[in-house]
């Protein structure tokens, strides 16, 4: 806004408003018009600046991993790019992911494609290594979690319309980018969701579909945990 004190219609119609500490405040500041805010409210959202990275005040490592994370693994099934996997590393990060199981053919840590993309992420998120697939999801049930593949099927939960249940824990199996999730082991899921797209592709990278599947995901863990 180069005119903050001036009329409302000289500044621009489209505004980030960033965060709020308040969520209802900043539902609020998202579904107003421009035009109903007072000349005082522009001003002060025009002045608002992009923090510094001091400014995030990001914990330690050793911090990260002694604090709670959400009842939530990701398995990854046969990924064959190490860039999506550090990208999977570093969103498994900021959502308090509890682990990442590496399967088949998905490079390991300290892969150089890994370290390009999850930026340190590889030192704060545990993971595990399995050649086989189908034994990561025998030990995961085993363990009493609710395994649930990402894929396309006829039988399956829209992501939006997911309902974990209180004291649950969950594994989000994601598969190749070519290929998906194995037929075999998506056989041994308990269930399916899918990610709802309205384009002509039908078909998201697998870091970009792990991304809204842990944000929807921590979401309603969270909702349940507080």
């Amino acid at each position: 806004c180069k005119n903050p004190g001036g009329k409302k219609d000289q500044c621009e119609k489209t505004t980030n408003f960033g965060h709020s500490n308040d969520l209802r405040v900043q539902k609020n500041l998202r579904t107003r018009k421009v035009e109903n805010f007072q000349p005082q409210e522009i001003a002060d959202l025009c002045s608002m600046e992009k923090l510094s990275m001091e400014g995030l005040n990001r914990i330690s490592v050793s911090d990260y991993r002694n604090q709670g994370k959400l009842p939530l693994v990701v398995l990854l099934d046969n990924v064959r790019s190490g860039l999506n996997v550090g990208s999977i590393f570093r969103t498994a990060d900021a959502f308090a992911v509890e682990k990442i199981l590496l399967c088949g053919i998905t490079v390991q840590p300290p892969h150089r494609e890994i370290l390009k993309t999850a930026l340190g992420s590889t030192d704060s998120v545990a993971w595990e290594y399995y050649s086989d697939p189908s034994q990561a999801v025998q030990q995961l049930k085993t363990r009493g979690y609710i395994v649930l593949a990402i894929e396309q099927t006829s039988d399956k939960v829209w992501l939006h319309e997911f309902d974990p249940a209180p004291g649950a824990k969950y594994a989000m199996v994601l598969g190749n980018e070519v290929d998906g999730v194995e037929d075999s082991l998506l056989e041994q899921c308990d269930g399916v969701l899918e990610i709802p797209q309205f384009g002509t592709k039908h078909s998201l990278n697998v870091a970009v579909a792990a991304g809204i599947v842990l944000w929807e995901a921590q979401k309603k863990l969270l909702a349940l945990l507080s």
